[in-house]
């Protein structure tokens, strides 16, 4: 048995798209060409082993990506294809990849898995809206369920479903390394979108990986991220600081969504608005949910949302 590295390369720039990294032995990154202002400077490709490899996360449906994949791998085995959830960049190429080398797909399962029957309710009331990149025909070859492990060659990885910014969403972990995709990263927050995000989920999602013994997250985005309980604290006050500004921002009289992220995001580019608005969504939903928040109309887009003067 093979043990995974327990030091490893933290990248301070970041590498170049197409050009395979050494993170550790037997560790590699691919960053695929996709960088924005929600994907930082791309979707990280992992790669763990070298004779018989898993790939975590192939990236988005592109050609010069999946070239380079191929070529990283050479003239290795390609066992398993992980995808910690499907957001199109990080699913789409898994299929194209699974083609060219004959490799397995594993995921949580498909993109409405692991919602719950609230999301799914609203989800089809339409007025929840969102949808954001999301991989609606991704299907994996086999289904990870919490907790699972998959052998490939010498290397054991362990699913950990982690529901949260998407419903499908797993972490992976390997020895004292844990491959943490959107759910948590170095750089920002993660985005929640109901009804594919669900701020409940994420906040037990969090406190799940709480204690584990990691040494480093490996995210979808971003350099590995040192000291993992301290981040995973932090991410949890900074949703109870954010929860903290939309009470602040709600009055006894009815407010639009739009009105109330206004309030609380006042120093972001205006283009991170919406992407904002779905994170105060999320918010709201959790608040009505404990009945601190009320809303006047449909729980979603559409709704008028006041404090709950009866809480």
């Amino acid at each position: 048995m093979t043990t995974a590295p327990k030091d490893i390369a933290v990248l301070t720039k970041p590498p170049q798209a197409g050009q395979i990294t050494d993170l550790a032995d037997g560790l590699r990154v691919l960053l695929a060409p996709n960088p924005s202002p929600m994907t930082y400077w791309g979707t990280n490709t992992y790669f763990i082993g070298t004779d018989n490899i898993a790939i975590i996360d192939p990236g988005p449906d592109n050609p010069d990506h999946l070239k380079a994949i191929l070529e990283a791998v050479g003239t290795s085995e390609v066992s398993a294809i992980l995808v910690t959830h499907s957001h199109l960049d990080h699913s789409p190429l898994a299929r194209q990849l699974s083609l060219a080398c004959g490799a397995p797909i594993y995921a949580f399962g498909k993109s409405t898995d692991g919602r719950t029957p609230q999301m799914n309710a609203l989800a089809a009331t339409g007025d929840i809206e969102g949808g954001e990149g999301v991989d609606i025909d991704f299907a994996p070859d086999q289904r990870l369920s919490d907790g699972q492990s998959l052998q490939v060659g010498s290397h054991t990885l362990t699913a950990i479903h982690t529901p949260g910014h998407f419903c499908n969403h797993l972490c992976f972990r390997w020895g004292e390394l844990l491959f943490s995709g959107d759910h948590i990263m170095g750089w920002a927050s993660t985005l929640i979108s109901p009804p594919d995000g669900d701020l409940s989920q994420y906040r037990e999602s969090l406190d799940k990986l709480l204690g584990t013994g990691a040494t480093y997250l490996l995210p979808g985005h971003g350099p590995a991220v040192s000291e993992p309980d301290s981040v995973i604290q932090a991410l949890s006050e900074h949703r109870n600081d954010r929860e903290s500004q939309i009470l602040a921002a709600l009055t006894d009289e009815p407010q639009s969504l739009s009105a109330i992220t206004h309030k609380i995001y006042t120093d972001i580019p205006k283009a991170l608005l919406p992407a904002a608005s779905r994170n105060t969504l999320a918010h709201l939903i959790d608040l009505n949910n404990k009945n601190i928040a009320r809303v006047s109309g449909p729980l979603g887009t559409r709704g008028q949302y006041s404090l709950n003067s009866k809480s």
